[in-house]
């Protein structure tokens, strides 16, 4: 049965003024492609955002011959319309805060990029590594866990944590990881998540 095997990773940490990464980023990257090194992948895809884009050439230093295509499918864009009403109150605030054209664009976006990503290959294995953002990772995460549309709000990527899932022909998505961050030292690992859920 075809397999894809969806390696999913946030970008690196960015700069405070979110222009590209910042230097603990570049190290996140480094490790990251060092790490997968010796995945037989198929192709890097990355969305078009500086973070995105730094993070996926730093990457794939470590991956000679491996295709890199930029993608807006990879992009930061909101999910899903969620409606605030009965959520919490942090997360209510953040989606009354989006623009009429995000709450369209980014679903739209969102569901394209489920249709390509999320699904078994047409023929043979496949070895994949999107370099995305948190709100893609936690849409997917949900998507295979067939969780509540709203449930993506909860999911908190790390910096180039490792997130994979597989997409076997025939049976449901399976989760394979998340935010598996082994090839981080620990002074790395925490970025990207909330202040409050540092450790």
């Amino acid at each position: 049965m075809p397999t894809r095997l969806l390696l999913l990773a946030r970008h690196g940490e960015q700069e405070q003024d979110g222009a590209g990464l910042s230097e603990r980023g570049r190290r996140q990257a480094v490790l990251l492609g060092e790490r997968l090194s010796r995945v037989p992948l198929a192709a890097v895809h990355h969305g078009p955002l500086p973070r995105a884009a730094e993070t996926a050439a730093l990457v794939a230093r470590s991956l000679p011959g491996v295709p890199v295509h930029a993608t807006d499918l990879a992009g930061d864009h909101l999910p899903h319309r969620t409606d605030p009403a009965g959520l919490p109150s942090a997360y209510a605030r953040f989606l009354d805060g989006l623009t009429e054209a995000e709450r369209v664009d980014g679903p739209r976006v969102t569901a394209a990029a489920a249709r390509h990503f999320g699904r078994p290959p047409d023929a043979g294995d496949v070895t994949e590594l999107v370099v995305t953002h948190a709100f893609l990772v936690g849409w997917l995460v949900r998507d295979a866990l067939d969780a509540p549309e709203p449930r993506w709000l909860g999911l908190n990527p790390l910096n180039c944590g490792l997130t994979v899932i597989r997409y076997t022909d025939g049976l449901p998505p399976r989760l394979v990881a998340f935010n598996d961050a082994a090839h981080l030292p620990a002074e790395l690992r925490g970025t990207g998540l909330p202040p409050e859920y540092q450790v």
